[in-house]
């Protein structure tokens, strides 16, 4: 993916607006997950050093639905970015309008701007053209460094672009070149993991990964539909019967390419999704009526790291099981100290399978783990990202 990156812009003197994925965990009004934030550091810093420029940032924070809510709003964010970067971060009181545009206008060489949520507007996930124009009205180059949002058609991502030079930031040119090669020419052999509750919403991946991969391991409550093709009792574990002719296609896709398809031998089951519930071992593929299957075996993780020890390159995206409750967080836990242990190149990407490597301390080890969950799944399905189209050379 040939991308204008923020070193094909001169910066020199200008005012540079830039869209972050500043969507933070916050809990009573405090930060509590910074990765996010220090993912725009490297492109911010890199900004600032160019001779007269001053920054003007925007992003989102969760679903307010087109109207001020203070609970979305961003100052507890500009707290935790000032001290982040280590200079005053200016608190705009809206990311629109003639204060705005005062304050924009007002900054000096150094200093930094923080736009109040722009999902405050429905304007911005309409991609309203008048809203993308006032927004570009405020910088004299855009630069885009949120991949969690890439995959989004809106006024901050993609509409503004149509109004001033465009480039990526260093996070956004970092995604592409570890996710790229994936989908055309990945080291062999490559490996994916793809787990999490529902083939619905991971197939597209899944029918993608079958073009480039050697063995694809399907663990996690998606296991189950895949399980019950092959005629597999799952006791009442969660399946989607809806999916089962496409699971059934995808096996038989599979086995005419000469992908591996590996699913869970054993189980660690309980009789109630529970936290405090008993883990059972099931040593066998079956699970028995009134049990369900919470995570993966010790036969299964064998066989997986066999597979693992022998991979030139990794994608892992989901968990095995239901790795909040710490009785069936084995597998997960145990998969994540694979990937961290392969030699070969290592992505991770996705929602919960991030959250697994970040807190289980895995994440330094690993050569990349993603910022973006939807993103990077749409990505790995090889459709076109809005925000990335827009920035190609």
């Amino acid at each position: 993916m040939n991308l204008r990156t923020v070193k094909d812009l001169d910066l020199q003197g200008k005012k540079v607006l830039i869209r972050v994925d500043f969507n933070v965990p916050l809990k009573e009004g405090v930060v509590t997950d910074t990765t996010r934030i220090e993912s725009a550091l490297p492109t911010i810093r890199y900004i600032l050093e160019q001779e007269g420029t001053s920054l003007i940032v925007m992003t989102h924070l969760g679903r307010p639905k087109g109207v001020f809510d203070s609970t979305y709003s961003l100052s507890p964010v500009a707290v935790k970015f000032s001290e982040l970067i280590g200079r005053e971060v200016i608190m705009a009181p809206d990311c629109i309008g003639k204060e705005v545009q005062k304050l924009a206008e007002g900054l000096k060489p150094g200093q930094i701007l923080l736009l109040e949520n722009v999902r405050f507007h429905k304007e911005e996930t309409e991609n309203d053209s008048e809203f993308s124009e006032e927004l570009a009205s405020l910088g004299d180059v855009y630069i885009n460094d949120a991949f969690g949002t890439a995959h989004r058609a809106h006024a901050s991502t993609e509409g503004i672009t149509k109004y001033l030079p465009s480039a990526a930031g260093f996070l956004i040119e970092k995604e592409t070149k570890f996710f790229a090669p994936l989908l055309d020419s990945p080291d062999k052999p490559f490996v994916a993991i793809i787990g999490g509750a529902k083939v619905s919403s991971k197939i597209g991946v899944l029918e993608s990964l079958l073009k480039t991969c050697d063995t694809l391991i399907i663990g996690g409550g998606m296991s189950f539909t895949f399980l019950t093709v092959l005629g597999k009792s799952i006791g009442n574990s969660l399946f989607e019967e809806d999916y089962l002719e496409t699971a059934e296609k995808l096996l038989e896709k599979a086995k005419a390419v000469g992908v591996e398809i590996v699913l869970p031998v054993d189980h660690i089951a309980a009789n109630t999704f529970s936290e405090d519930a008993e883990a059972v071992l099931i040593d066998d593929m079956n699970i028995p009526e009134g049990m369900l299957g919470l995570d993966i075996g010790p036969k299964t993780l064998e066989k997986i790291g066999i597979i693992l020890e022998k991979a030139a390159s990794i994608i892992w995206n989901g968990p095995m099981g239901v790795f909040e409750f710490e009785k069936f967080s084995k597998g997960t836990i145990a998969v994540a100290e694979m990937v961290a242990s392969c030699k070969g190149t290592t992505v991770v990407g996705g929602g919960d399978s991030v959250a697994a490597v970040n807190k289980f301390g895995f994440s330094n080890r690993i050569d990349h783990v993603s910022t973006g969950g939807g993103a990077s799944l749409e990505f790995l399905e090889g459709k076109v990202l809005p925000g990335l189209a827009a920035l190609q050379k």
